[in-house]
């Protein structure tokens, strides 16, 4: 439980830092994506989604 809270905080402080630095550039982001397709928002996702899971069983071996 304690490693998914940090991976949690870890996710809240680069997010956050991407708004605190960058916010103009965020908002272009985000524009960006409510651009695209549902479809292809949802395969990035999912291909996100299995980045993470390779990352997280890779580093904890």
């Amino acid at each position: 439980m304690s490693d998914l809270l940090a991976g949690l905080g870890i996710a809240l402080v680069l997010e956050g830092l991407l708004w605190a630095v960058a916010p103009h550039q965020a908002r272009r982001a985000l524009e960006g994506i409510a651009a695209l397709s549902t479809t292809r928002i949802q395969a990035c996702a999912v291909a996100a989604v299995a980045a993470g899971v390779v990352i997280f069983w890779l580093a904890r071996g």
